[in-house]
């Protein structure tokens, strides 16, 4: 081993998806139009709820901050990922990939905790609506988005503990589209195992006992709504089916790669994939397409922007 820990591997081979250039070109149009739709989508709810005063509620303010997160999922790693689909040798640096691990933990963690936070959000707005505006007040709002962001910080920085200081002498190749935790471990001039089980472990309790906690929130929220269903019990149903579906898609394949002993290979990068183009595409769709608030906040701001346009 050259040199005791450093590293002399200053480089990483991704070996894609896929050998197949006909579903290489299917990927890349997929993966494009499902970027280019999030970008959009999650940027308009960024801007409707923060110029629209009848979005300016709780509920709005968590939701605005999640498509803020889900900006940065869909760009850690798509656009490397679409841009690789054009070349044969897909490889990224040292730096860059530690860098991409960072972020997909920090966008991970956070996005953990503002799944919760809105689940709280919504059994205040049901189970106690009369103290509502008391309860989720401004000032609680901006503690738990300070909350989020301070453990997806500390997550990814515990994270990076793990692996900054490892030796990586020997082989380069990654069996990938992205730079991923597990098999990264797996490359090291050493032996991970206690590591690799440390990440699990670390992962896997965080992401499952965050899963668990929303699950029986929502439960307990339906149960609550079903006891004391009236006139607006549909609405709330039609918003908590919203919610858990989101849970649902978030949680799904990240448990799946972080709880899973030997994941399968191919099954592991679809999941991947689902959580890199897929979900961010589909969690504003899902917030808006039941919502009427949220529809008629976009269509005004669509409607000014043309307006704006026509103006200048």
């Amino acid at each position: 081993m050259d040199g005791g820990n450093h590293s002399v591997v200053s480089e990483f081979v991704f070996l894609g998806l896929t050998h197949s250039w006909e579903i290489q070109l299917v990927l890349l149009v997929f993966s494009s139009v499902l970027y280019v739709a999030s970008m959009t989508g999650n940027i308009l709810i960024v801007f409707s709820v923060t110029i629209d005063v009848h979005l300016h509620s709780p509920m709005y303010f968590f939701l605005a901050n999640l498509s803020f997160i889900d900006l940065g999922a869909c760009s850690v790693a798509s656009p490397k990922m679409i841009y690789d689909l054009y070349r044969k040798h897909k490889v990224i640096s040292f730096g860059g990939c530690i860098a991409q691990i960072f972020f997909i933990h920090l966008i991970g963690g956070v996005e953990m905790v503002l799944l919760m936070a809105m689940a709280f959000d919504r059994y205040v707005a049901i189970c106690k609506p009369l103290h509502y505006l008391t309860i989720m007040s401004r000032r609680v709002c901006i503690l738990f988005t300070a909350a989020a962001w301070a453990l997806g910080i500390t997550h990814s920085l515990f994270q990076l503990a793990f692996i900054i200081n490892l030796p990586f002498c020997g082989p380069n190749e990654l069996d990938s589209f992205y730079c991923d935790l597990p098999r990264l471990l797996r490359l090291a001039c050493t032996d991970t195992y206690r590591l690799q089980f440390m990440v699990t472990a670390n992962s896997g309790f965080i992401c499952v006992g965050s899963f668990l906690i929303l699950l029986i929130s929502y439960v307990f929220i339906m149960f609550n709504v079903w006891k004391h269903s009236s006139g607006g019990s549909s609405k709330a149903l039609s918003t908590l089916s919203a919610h858990i579906t989101v849970v649902l898609l978030f949680f799904g394949p990240t448990m799946f790669v972080y709880t899973w002993p030997h994941p399968n290979s191919q099954m592991d990068e679809f999941l991947a994939l689902s959580d890199a183009v897929l979900t961010p595409f589909l969690n504003p769709v899902i917030y808006t397409f039941r919502n009427k608030e949220m529809k008629a906040a976009m269509k005004r701001v669509c409607k000014n922007l043309v307006i704006y346009r026509k103006v200048s």
